[in-house]
């Protein structure tokens, strides 16, 4: 578990040694949208394989990166593993581990998108392999380089909010029909729903700013018509050193609620709307556009109390330098960018708020 919060930095992607070769497994919204395009865009880094069994999809990576190496399956991958230093795994939840397994034996440092596993069990079992082999292993947390969360950091490193009592953090969206897909309409057993879609993100960053969570209560609900998994979730965790985390992620918010709101004995901080960081990938924009991470200061988010209020400046956010540390963690020997028993312990909050709510009580997350 977690011992203390570790910050998300923020470092360069400038780079002056060898080039690491990387295989993209999966070319879906993750492998095509939050992937490869950052890791085109960091030096020292070179895309040079995506992995995807749809034909539609391999002519688009070939479009978007030409040169690169199409693959219609991982078997072909790993028969030609020794061409790449680095493989990244954007597939569907359930797939993650087997296939961060396959590629750490195939002799590939790993990058596996959120959720790292769907259980505790699982992830201790993938991080104890990589140890074993001696080989990189991370998890993709992009929303610790949110400029939102990167300002609030800064906030509370500098003491400026006092000692933070409460930490309310909010991803909501109005999505009252369902999409027939796997992550929507699945079943909770293949990762799908809201706890292992946007549960990693919130828990992530409540725990890096505040360290561990010594008890959660959860309330889990599925609202819409054909959904089995979780569109609507609170969480409330008591973090050890006493701050309490108030998460909110839902399918059927109307009106959405703060981003954050963080309650210190100084001042309190507010932020409104998302890191406009994904629309502008989904837009198919990237990290060299020269005003890339800037928030437009009618978008800063307010410090202060109540009638003495100001803006404060936003922080740039920089998904891209989560690639230029994977780069620096496999090329140099430098620390991960994100390390796996950090996310380990999000794991065990995810399954903690499980049993919470199906019990309705208060519970500790389970410690190996």
């Amino acid at each position: 578990m977690v011992d203390a919060p570790t910050g998300p930095g923020q470092g360069t992607t400038a780079h002056d040694g060898l080039e690491l070769h990387v295989a993209l497994i999966g070319y879906g919204k993750g492998g095509e949208v939050f992937h490869a395009p950052l890791i085109d865009a960091v030096p020292g880094l070179r895309l040079s394989a995506v992995v995807t069994g749809s034909p539609d999809r391999q002519t688009a990576a070939s479009r978007r990166y030409p040169g690169i190496t199409v693959y219609a399956s991982v078997e072909e991958l790993w028969a030609d593993a020794g061409r790449y230093e680095i493989a990244v795994v954007s597939t569907p939840n359930r797939t993650h581990v087997p296939l961060a397994r396959a590629a750490l034996r195939a002799g590939l440092a790993v990058v596996v998108d959120k959720p790292f596993a769907l259980t505790t069990s699982e992830a201790r079992d993938l991080t104890a392999l990589a140890a074993d082999l001696d080989q990189v292993l991370t998890v993709y947390q992009n929303r610790r380089w949110d400029a939102d969360f990167l300002t609030l950091w800064r906030l509370i490193e500098e003491g400026t909010l006092g000692r933070v009592h409460r930490f309310e953090s909010r991803f909501e969206r109005w999505r009252p029909r369902a999409k027939a897909n796997w992550r929507e309409s699945g079943d909770v057993e293949i990762g799908a729903g809201l706890l292992y879609d946007l549960g990693p993100h919130l828990i992530d960053q409540a725990v890096n700013l505040f360290g561990p969570v010594a008890s959660v209560y959860a309330e889990v609900d599925a609202h819409r018509e054909g959904v089995h998994a979780d569109d609507d979730v609170f969480l409330a965790l008591e973090h050890a050193r006493g701050t309490r985390s108030h998460l909110w992620m839902s399918a059927l918010s109307a009106q959405n609620g703060p981003r954050f709101r963080v309650l210190g004995d100084r001042a309190a901080y507010t932020s409104q709307g998302m890191d406009g960081q994904e629309a502008r990938l989904v837009a198919g924009e990237g990290p060299a556009t020269p005003d890339w991470g800037v928030v437009p200061e009618s978008e800063w988010g307010s410090l202060g109390i109540d009638g003495e209020l100001r803006s404060v400046p936003s922080e740039r956010g920089a998904y891209q330098e989560f690639y230029a540390g994977v780069r620096d963690a496999v090329g140099e020997g430098e620390p991960l960018p994100v390390d796996t028993h950090e996310v380990i312990h999000g794991l065990e909050v995810i399954e903690a708020a499980r049993r919470s709510a199906a019990t309705r009580t208060i519970v500790e997350p389970s410690h190996d």
